[in-house]
């Protein structure tokens, strides 16, 4: 039961790399920030060759929650308090307009359902009164919500997807079209108004990176030659890139899924107990529901990606006491994903040329595409908004 949920087609896998190859760019890393960054070098011109250690969005990219929520990981009246008003709305406003885009881009695997943010007692209700008025002056989607499952806050422009079938349709794009990315419908004019130069672009699976610099990077049977990479792996980035350990973090986030569950109803996606628990029911009615990390305490902090007993038992009792779900368990997964202590990711060059994604602190669903255009652009001496938004001064 260790597959996630959401792995219901079958589906080819992709070559390994294997012997010399030369493109513009190299992205380490297949999942949903990764497949960002090569769609936009395609976009840029640039020939692209992609890897990743395991499969397409095997990673967290394809074994999370399945949410996308407007802003990061702080909530606003957090992210006010530590940025300031003006960039925390800007970065508010950049996610909800990335929401958007990936609804045009997969409009058959997104669902625009708003979502809740349910209070865990008195506090974080009074926590959650906090975080509307803040998001009331600067305008943002907000309102006031009491419903069976408990009275927090609606979040209107927010949704769901199917996260490993989206990253498998865009490796999908990138492998059937080979020299062009066809078939993208966005508001954005970079994917309208591309480079008419002719680029290349191939994805190879089960090649881990074993050496990597701004001109080379190695597998175990091949390497690429290129002049640039943008590395794009969240959980377990610090052993990727070590220049970055000791400023991102790796946590293990457990889950698991039920079959249909005709008992219930949940229309809309649920943050729970400041988001440490979180569910959603999905079309067929089974339920995938996450949380506990901080009931395991250290132990959580780790790159394993096998599911325990003691958060798995938490996620039973969860379901069957607060959710009242009675379906049976049919999945039970984890996934390895990056934290950073400021709560904003990472998105800089780290090496000559090398530049790194990653650190999206659970939020990797909207922000790490965000984050892998910004590196595409970035490392060829762009700086678009986002970029500056991200990092700020």
């Amino acid at each position: 039961m260790s597959s996630p949920i959401w792995d219901t087609t079958p589906r080819s896998p992709l070559p390994s790399l294997a012997g010399e190859c030369r493109a513009d760019a190299c992205v380490i890393g297949l999942g949903g920030s990764g497949l960002a960054a090569v769609h936009e070098l395609l976009a840029m011109g640039k020939s692209v060759i992609g890897i990743d250690t395991g499969s397409v969005g095997g990673g967290a990219a394809g074994r999370n929650g399945g949410f996308l929520l407007g802003g990061t990981a702080d909530f606003h009246h957090d992210a006010v308090a530590a940025l300031g008003r003006e960039r925390a709305t800007l970065l508010y406003r950049l996610t909800l307009a990335e929401i958007e885009r990936m609804r045009m881009e997969t409009p058959d695997l997104v669902r625009m359902t708003g979502s809740l943010r349910i209070a865990h007692g008195d506090e974080e209700f009074r926590d959650c009164e906090a975080q509307y008025d803040e998001m009331r002056i600067d305008g943002l989607p907000v309102e006031c919500y009491e419903g069976p499952e408990g009275r927090g806050l609606l979040f209107p422009d927010d949704g769901v997807f199917q996260p490993l079938e989206r990253c498998r349709e865009l490796a999908r794009r990138v492998a059937s079209h080979g020299s062009r990315v066809t078939g993208l419908r966005s508001r954005d004019s970079r994917l309208a108004t591309r480079d008419p130069r002719p680029t290349t672009c191939d994805l190879f699976e089960d090649s881990r990176a074993t050496a990597i610099t701004g001109s080379r990077v190695e597998t175990s049977a091949g390497a690429v030659h290129c002049d640039r990479v943008v590395v794009t792996v969240d959980g377990g980035l610090e052993r990727v890139l070590p220049e970055l350990a000791g400023r991102v973090r790796t946590a293990r986030l457990q889950m698991l899924g039920t079959g249909p569950a005709p008992e219930v109803t949940y229309s809309r996606p649920v943050y729970y107990r400041y988001g440490f628990e979180y569910w959603q029911q999905l079309p067929d009615g089974s339920i995938a529901l996450g949380g506990f990390r901080d009931a395991a305490g250290d132990a959580e902090w780790t790159s394993s990606t096998d599911t325990t007993p003691g958060v798995q038992d938490l996620l039973d009792r969860f379901l069957a006491e607060r959710l009242s779900v009675r379906a049976s368990v049919t999945h039970r997964w984890a996934a390895s994903v990056a934290y950073t202590e400021t709560g904003l990711p990472i998105v800089e060059e780290v090496r000559p040329r090398v530049w790194a994604v990653g650190g999206y602190c659970g939020t990797g669903n909207v922000v790490g595409a965000i984050c892998g255009r910004a590196a595409a652009r970035a490392a060829y001496g762009e700086r678009i908004p986002a970029f500056d938004i991200l990092r700020g001064p």
